[in-house]
């Protein structure tokens, strides 16, 4: 079982997830990072000082040691602008994959 479990992880499709994951979690930090502490504070800016991260509508108000209610719509706004960036960076490179795929199929065989 130990051998095929060695196989099983010195396959390409697994390194190659293993590294696609990684690269995707540090790749969402990034964009987490440019969405939160540069798109949004200039958009707040031109916005009249709006803080995103602080949009909200409360449902109901805390009572003591009651959190309060709220829609958060703020934070989904900055979510939304994550995933709008990682889709538009993930289709570049699907582009880009295709593009030279195509490209390497179309050169002439040596």
């Amino acid at each position: 079982m130990l051998s095929e479990f060695r196989t099983f992880i010195a396959q390409g499709n697994v390194l190659d997830l293993a590294v696609g994951v990684i690269i995707g979690a540090a790749f969402g930090k990034i964009t987490t990072s440019l969405v939160e502490d540069i798109i949004n504070p200039i958009l707040g800016l031109l916005l009249g000082g709006v803080d995103f991260s602080q949009l909200k509508v409360v449902l109901k108000e805390a009572v003591g040691t009651t959190p309060e209610v709220a829609i958060r719509y703020g934070n989904f706004l900055n979510t939304l602008i994550q995933f709008l960036i990682i889709a538009w960076v993930v289709f570049l490179i699907v582009k880009l994959a295709n593009r030279a795929r195509l490209s390497s199929s179309l050169a002439p065989k040596a």
